[in-house]
């Protein structure tokens, strides 16, 4: 991890880095620094000049240090040549909103006096971070009470500062950003494994077998049976030794849900790249390419397919089923702090490398989700990955029926994201 603008050193320290670098042109704050923080590595140099030596780190911050700067754009390319294709440069910096307030804070003594500010509106930061390279993806405000008032404090800094109007006149604006035009990939193309929940789908198997793409360097097709009242498994078991050349794995989960399928499926696969293929192929398994030029080529880390863009097929979606989609899509875009048009559609696709890390770091949310879609969901934004949007036709079933209760399901995705706004948004 990397600080610019470091001072002492105790934000640095407090995140507690494996590997630690901060940059500030103070020497006698780097003097201090060394003495606070022996673990972690200091270096005296302007912002706009400092040489690393061709280092690369995993996260860069920018705290409390743009409003300062005599050119921005300049500092965030000199950023730029610090990052890897998984680099997060977070910002804060003041509200132009706060510019009088602040100074008449000054005029009676209730704050320093600052060297002369850039008063940057969030659009005026994104704007540049893009001059400089960079994509912006998450940007929130925080601290609306400065002061810490018994009560009143804890009620404006976590609650209504994240809420409609009062968010307009929070103190701090936060930004997350990360490098575009760099791609994740290594030597050679990645390999696939697109994992298939299967539940009462036995009609359906064939299909999956012929019509799946091979994709990148190579694609396993890993089945997970879910108990089914039809002959699912026995259909698997024929049609994949029906098609040896199709390198195939078949589970059978011992829980229950498509969640509890999806997290066996993903622990198994060998893959570079995860996919979800939902085995009633309302999802047409011939869209996985652009799944795949889609995180392989660096657009997102998180690839969401959104059924309510194309018209759908009659009956593909009953009218209240839509109706809840188009809700939640709303709801989990605000407390996810990026776009999601459609947190319930099946096909899913991320790195494993990442899906490892969500995992490891699951009982941050807990292990109660039945549909995998939410635990993947908010397991990406509390990783800070690039969720992106992509378009598919959804198709009506044509065999088999399907395995959602709307009145059921809804409610427990209402709690779901009550749950997850504690954890995300009102922390």
């Amino acid at each position: 991890m990397l600080e610019i603008g470091c001072g002492w050193g105790d934000l640095l320290g407090a995140v507690k880095p494996s590997a630690g670098v901060g940059v500030d042109f103070s020497p006698a704050m780097i003097e201090a620094a060394r003495g606070r923080h022996g673990e972690l590595q200091f270096v005296e140099g302007d912002a706009h000049e400092f040489d690393l030596a061709g280092q690369t780190f995993d996260a860069i911050i920018l705290s409390d240090l743009i409003n300062d700067l005599w050119d921005v754009q300049r500092v965030l390319e000199r950023v730029r040549a610090y990052c890897h294709a998984r680099t997060r440069v977070i910002l804060n910096f003041y509200s132009h909103l706060w510019e009088k307030p602040l100074a008449l804070a000054q005029k009676v003594g209730m704050a320093s006096r600052p060297l002369a500010q850039n008063w940057l509106t969030p659009p005026d930061v994104a704007n540049l971070l893009s001059l400089a390279g960079f994509q912006t993806m998450r940007h929130w405000e925080e601290v609306l009470c400065p002061m810490g008032i018994p009560g009143l404090a804890p009620l404006c800094n976590r609650w209504l500062v994240k809420m409609w109007p009062w968010r307009f006149a929070a103190l701090t604006n936060f930004m997350i950003a990360r490098p575009e035009g760099m791609t994740v990939m290594g030597e050679g193309a990645p390999k696939v494994s697109v994992i298939v929940p299967a539940r009462n789908e036995a009609g359906n198997i064939a299909a999956i077998f012929n019509r799946t793409p091979e994709l990148g360097s190579g694609t396993e097709l890993i089945f997970v049976e879910g108990h089914s009242g039809d002959d699912t498994l026995g259909e698997i078991e024929r049609q994949a030794a029906a098609n040896p050349h199709r390198a195939c794995r078949i589970l059978r989960q011992s829980g229950k849900g498509k969640g509890d399928a999806v997290r066996l499926g993903f622990a198994e696969a060998q893959g570079d790249i995860l996919m979800i293929l939902d085995a009633d192929l309302t999802v047409a398994p011939e869209d996985l390419p652009r799944f795949f030029d889609a995180i392989s080529e660096g657009k997102g880390e998180f690839i969401n397919g959104v059924r309510l863009v194309y018209p759908m097929e009659r009956r593909a979606m009953r009218l209240l089923n839509l109706a809840g989609n188009k809700f939640f899509s709303f709801t989990f875009s605000w407390l996810l702090g990026q776009r999601v048009k459609d947190s319930l559609c099946g096909t899913k696709v991320m790195w494993r490398e990442d899906y490892r890390k969500l995992a490891a770091g699951r009982d941050y949310f807990g292990d109660f989700d039945p549909f995998g879609d939410f635990d993947l969901l908010f397991g990406a934004s509390k990783m800070n990955l690039k969720i992106v949007d992509l378009p598919i036709r959804y198709r009506q079933r044509t065999y088999g029926a399907t395995n959602i209760h709307r009145w059921r399901h809804g409610w427990l995705l209402l709690k779901m994201s009550c749950f997850a706004a504690s954890r995300l948004k009102f922390v």
